[in-house]
This record gives C-alpha cells, structure tokens and sequence, in this order.
C-alpha cells in the first residue's frame, strides 16, 4: 500500500488533521492509500497528543480519530524512505526546516500554503487543509496516463 507522509511543524495540528481527513476520505473511496504524520520541529509546550481545534473539527465532521491519539513525533530518514509521496503544509515554514534537517530531499516534497495559528484561524486554516487533502486524493485516484 502506499504510503503518504504529511509534514508540518510540531505534529499537533495540521498535519495530524491531514493525516486523518485523507485516512478518512482515502477508505471511503477505496483508494488504497494510507497517510501518517511527522513533525519538522516538534514543541515541547504543545499538551497532549493533538490540537484541540484538529479534535473539534474532527468530532463535528464525525471523523473517528480514536486510533490516531498519539504524541506528536518528529520526522525522521526512514519516514521519508517508508513514503511514496511528501507534503508540508506550508512551504513558507517548512521548506526552511527540509533545508536544514534533510537538504537531499527539500525537492521531493509538495509544498503547500496552510497556515498555522499565527496567520490564520482554525476554521479558515482547517478549512484550506480540507481543500488541499481532498485535491490530492483526486489527484491520485486520476488515472494516470
């Protein structure tokens, strides 16, 4: 099965929501494909294992997220060697921190522009995700010629 591997900075919010929403939306079209999360520069000061609003959002959607109540986890070579696609949701944050920690595969990763807390609400920035995952589960249950 491959595997699509979501980046983000800590692992708390928007990754781990992407991770699940393509898990979801993955499952219920048959595509077989299974997403898991990393983070790029894990937070100390994140509590618990997920974000609040990801959490809110996924219980108003009716996603189940139980199976994914994990602590963040930092992103590692062999995630990266276990992935058969790479996105970061920002390229703003994240190309900067591939640079750093894995310079050889800055240019294996789709980059996205969602923004974290900082920039953008968690309705409009979860909202964004949602846009972006659902692209790219259509994108790779195309056809390809």
């Amino acid at each position: 099965m491959p595997n699509l591997l979501v980046l983000c900075t800590g692992n708390y919010y928007r990754s781990r929501f992407a991770e699940i929403l393509f898990n979801h939306h993955a499952k219920a079209r048959g595509l077989d494909w299974r997403a898991f999360s990393r983070g790029l520069a894990l937070d100390p000061n994140n509590l618990g294992p997920m974000s609040i609003h990801t959490l809110a959002r996924l219980q108003a959607m009716g996603i189940p997220h139980a199976e994914y109540l994990r602590l963040p986890e930092d992103v590692a070579r062999p995630d990266f060697d276990a992935a058969h696609h790479v996105v970061a949701v920002k390229e703003a944050e994240h190309r900067p921190l591939m640079r750093r920690r894995f310079p050889d595969l800055v240019d294996r990763v789709e980059y996205w522009g969602v923004h974290d807390l900082d920039c953008a609400g968690p309705v409009e920035a979860l909202n964004h995700l949602e846009q972006e995952v659902l692209a790219l589960l259509d994108r790779l249950a195309a056809p390809h010629s």
